[in-house]
């Protein structure tokens, strides 16, 4: 049986160390919350940072809210500490940094299946490397793996700007071929997408800009740093109206016995395939997922 779909429009990193943050999220209008104990952790905070999370998580109270973890590398002191915290904790997912190969992901899984995590418990991977990119088909493959329990991609732009020397500037020209490698690897490998951070949360209008950028890629949502970026953030990814109206009229007269065998028909004028009217029902599904929030 296919799992509803759950609106992925807004992904707000979350600092672990800052406990009132963790409470203050309870109450933000946010899709995904991304538990943060990797970047914006330092060192000396770590510790307690999983503490708090884990408190928090276990203690719940986030509603509708995905809840996602995102831990330290396995190959840093923290990693395997992390992980076994997630486990007991049960948040939605756990979010992968610095992913290069699908052996980092079968690696986490592995060690997910030998702490005992539920199956309900999945994997979301940073695509913020170099060597990510390169591997970013094999990679969204895992998505196609049950035991790997791979469901998301989160795209890393400031890390991957840093690892490649590449600028990030405004349009992301030089960041697009690797941006649509994911995407496209994310779609082959049944998956989501969630689009870069914007790093001048002041700037709401290059916010604005961006987030419609990444909703014509194809991007199922964006991830942010600050509360103030989610309305503008659900505005970009959420259908209109009139996309959810147009998407079940066609529905509707595809659903028509006199239609049961075409492969297209004419509607208001326009020539429209059975192709459309599938993307209409993601259209739909998307919408009345999003209303069940409310």
């Amino acid at each position: 049986m296919t799992a509803p779909l759950r609106p992925r429009r807004s992904a707000l990193y979350m600092p672990g160390s800052n406990a009132r943050a963790l409470e203050k999220a309870k109450t933000l209008d946010v899709d995904c919350l991304l538990l943060d104990l990797e970047d914006a952790v330092a060192p000396d905070a770590k510790e307690l940072a999983r503490t708090q999370i884990s408190d928090a998580v276990s203690a719940g109270g986030y509603g509708e809210r995905e809840v996602v973890i995102r831990i330290n590398g396995m190959d840093t002191p923290w990693g395997e500490d992390d992980l076994k915290m997630a486990v007991k904790a049960a948040p939605d997912a756990i979010l992968v940094p610095k992913v290069n190969a699908p052996a980092d992901l079968q690696r986490v899984a592995h060690m997910l299946s030998l702490h005992g995590a539920s199956h309900d418990l999945k994997i979301w991977a940073m695509m913020e490397t170099p060597e990510a990119m390169l591997n970013a088909a094999a990679i969204g493959a895992c998505g196609r793996d049950p035991e790997v329990r791979l469901s998301c991609f989160v795209m890393g732009t400031n890390d991957l700007a840093k690892e490649t020397r590449a600028r990030l500037m405004p349009g992301r020209a030089v960041m697009m071929p690797w941006l649509m490698t994911c995407v496209a690897a994310a779609r082959a490998g049944g998956i989501d997408i969630l689009d870069g951070v914007y790093n001048a949360f002041q700037d709401d209008e290059g916010f604005a800009a961006e987030c419609a950028q990444g909703a014509e890629m194809g991007m199922d949502g964006k991830t942010l740093i600050h509360p103030k970026q989610i309305a503008s953030c659900h505005a970009a990814f959420s259908p209109t109206e009139e996309e959810v109206a147009w998407a079940r009229k066609i529905n509707e007269i595809f659903d028509l016995p006199e239609n049961a065998d075409k492969g297209a028909i004419q509607v208001d004028g326009k020539m429209v395939e059975r192709l459309h009217a599938e993307m209409g029902k993601r259209v739909i599904a998307i919408a009345d997922a999003i209303a069940a929030r409310a």
